[in-house]
């Protein structure tokens, strides 16, 4: 591809690059050691969540200068930056849970204002860790120019003792180290086993989940989104996601051409067959809030509920991501789910081809039991299910990959914030058929909508995990499993029913029926409405203030700006 291919003056870069009132602006570039060349070619943001956080984020620096290789290949000229990370597992357990969610808005806004502000013209972007994946692509589709994205890949497995292990059998081991059946020792081994490499958690939880839909939405390269972090392939994709951006570029192909409604569809349907985190029913709605494409949780819940669940991956099955890759990958998921109708075949991906077009030459491999065939599946719907009834008119959602146990009955035993419930369980202070309660926690009462794996997690290493069920309006891991229900809205801190509720309260849960109902007149709930005060949350300033302020509901993905639909000046076209 000839660099003049391109038409500067239709180009962003033109405000920074093209004229003689541009002569000082092109002094900086000479000062970084560009050519009079490389200044007049298109330039592309390479936008990478590197940090030495954790090991989900730690390769994407090397990842990031094999993309460079790839746009400089087709004639651009790449300018690499950062943005930051707050990673689950290590934000998890405590206060700086609270970060995590808000982290996606503040990855998005400072992509698009580095993007906006040196006026660059194509985008590829590389994420890590779980909130990292949908902001990078958020952004994307906020901006709109020509972008790829690309996941840094999944941590291979640990071994203990002979057995194979991940991060999630380390949080569960807490709970048997509770109550004694795991020695200080044997935690200490563990621990140092679980996480042999660089890479996001290796099992479907969020970080995998949502790779898994880059593919499926049409923004990732066929496979990219499979290949653990430390296999050499992965300088493959990231040498051709550089080349490619810049035929996307040349054909001002762009990510709104490529995520429509239907394409928003097949990655909830890729959700639903992998077994995938119940995060995406937050992240897909707001990907979509980009794109003014009206999709919240109910759609995602619709989608969910018509899809097989077809992967067997961990924490609901058997086999971590690096195995999924071996066996076929997500182009081996997807095409058994188009043969079976679906997929929308015609949606457009960043190839330049249809997902029809870029399935064309995948094989079925029968030598393997990861994928099975959509027509012979695990379970005949998805591995997660959305719920609506008196407790979550706005909806809510579960996990229920691996559950044997589809409709569950208790009392109510509340906390108001998710050290209380820990502090509970790992006393052992609750009862075989309690339904925990854990509220205040949801995007405003947080604020910041915390995950909840490490108390889920110790009810699993107690042994309780399906003794009893667990309510919340903040989130769970992509890593949870058991009946544990989140995104309960209207949030408790908005007055939802979730306030409400009191001790001993009967709670009525179905997933297969798809209901979530608390079992109290509407007469006592209108009395308790009238005696209800929302509780002041300690963060009176700065980001997590800012974040509370600004945050919509779960149900249309607690995003914070009006998105596509206020749009009136897209950045792509300035």
């Amino acid at each position: 591809m000839d660099a003049k291919t391109f038409d500067k003056s239709r180009l962003p870069s033109r405000h920074v690059t093209e004229g003689p009132t541009r002569a000082p602006h092109r002094s900086y570039y000479y000062a970084m050691g560009l050519s009079s060349n490389e200044i007049h070619q298109p330039f592309v943001g390479v936008a990478s969540c590197w940090n030495e956080a954790a090991p989900c984020n730690i390769a994407l620096m090397r990842q990031a200068q094999v993309v460079k290789k790839g746009v400089a290949a087709a004639n651009g000229t790449p300018r690499e930056f950062c943005t930051i990370t707050v990673t689950d597992g290590l934000a998890m357990g405590h206060q700086g849970m609270k970060s995590s969610l808000a982290s996606r808005e503040v990855i998005a806004d400072s992509v698009e204002l580095t993007m906006r502000g040196h006026c660059y013209d194509a985008l590829v972007g590389l994420a890590g860790c779980d909130k990292t994946l949908p902001a990078m692509m958020m952004a994307m589709c906020r901006l709109n120019v020509p972008s790829i994205f690309i996941y840094g890949g999944s941590i291979l497995p640990g071994t203990f003792r002979g057995q194979p292990v991940t991060i999630l059998d380390v949080f569960e081991a807490v709970g048997r180290h509770s109550i004694g059946e795991m020695s200080d020792e044997d935690l200490e081994e563990l621990e140092q086993v679980a996480c042999p490499s660089a890479g996001a958690c290796g099992a479907q939880f969020t970080a995998n989940t949502m790779a898994t839909v880059s593919e499926a939405i049409g923004l990732a390269l066929p496979y990219s989104a499979g290949a653990p972090a430390p296999y050499e392939i992965r300088d493959r994709f990231c040498m051709a996601a550089g080349e490619q951006v810049m035929e996307l570029l040349a054909r001002d192909l762009r990510p709104r051409q490529i995520v429509t409604r239907e394409a928003m569809e097949n990655a909830a349907t890729v959700v639903a067959a992998s077994g995938g985190s119940t995060n995406a029913a937050l992240h897909l709605p707001a990907i979509a809030h980009e794109c003014n494409i009206d999709f919240d949780l109910f759609d995602v819940a619709e989608i969910f509920k018509r899809t097989p669940y077809i992967a067997d991956l961990k924490p609901g099955g058997k086999y971590v991501a690096k195995d999924m890759f071996e066996a076929g990958g997500v182009p081996l998921l997807m095409k058994t789910l188009l043969e079976n109708g679906f997929l929308h075949g015609d949606c457009l991906t960043v190839t330049g081809r249809t997902i029809a077009e870029n399935m064309a030459s995948v094989k079925w491999n029968p030598d393997q039991d990861v994928i099975w065939p959509a027509d012979k599946p695990i379970t005949p719907t998805g591995g997660v299910v959305g719920l609506k009834g008196t407790l979550a008119p706005d909806g809510g959602i579960v996990k229920v990959a691996g559950l044997e146990r589809l409709q569950f009955r208790g009392p109510a035993r509340c906390f108001d914030c998710e050290e209380e419930a820990f502090e509970a369980v790992d006393k052992g202070a609750y009862n075989e058929g309690d339904v925990l309660v854990i509220r205040y926690e949801g995007p405003k009462g947080g604020p910041g909508m915390r995950e909840m794996l490490s108390t889920t997690a110790a009810l699993y290493g107690q042994g309780m995990g399906d003794k009893v069920a667990l309510i919340t309006d903040g989130r769970f891991s992509g890593a949870t499993r058991g009946f544990c229900i989140g995104h309960v809205g209207p949030e408790a801190a908005t007055g939802g029913p979730i306030a409400l509720i009191q001790d001993g309260d009967m709670i009525a849960i179905d997933a297969e029926a798809g209901t979530l109902d608390l079992e109290v007149s509407e007469d006592e709930l209108q009395r308790r409405r009238e005696a209800w005060k929302p509780p002041a949350h300690p963060h009176q300033s700065g980001v997590l203030w800012k974040f509370a302020e600004q945050v919509g509901p779960a149900r249309y993905g607690a995003v914070t700006h009006p998105g596509g639909k206020a749009e009136v000046v897209c950045y792509a076209d300035i």
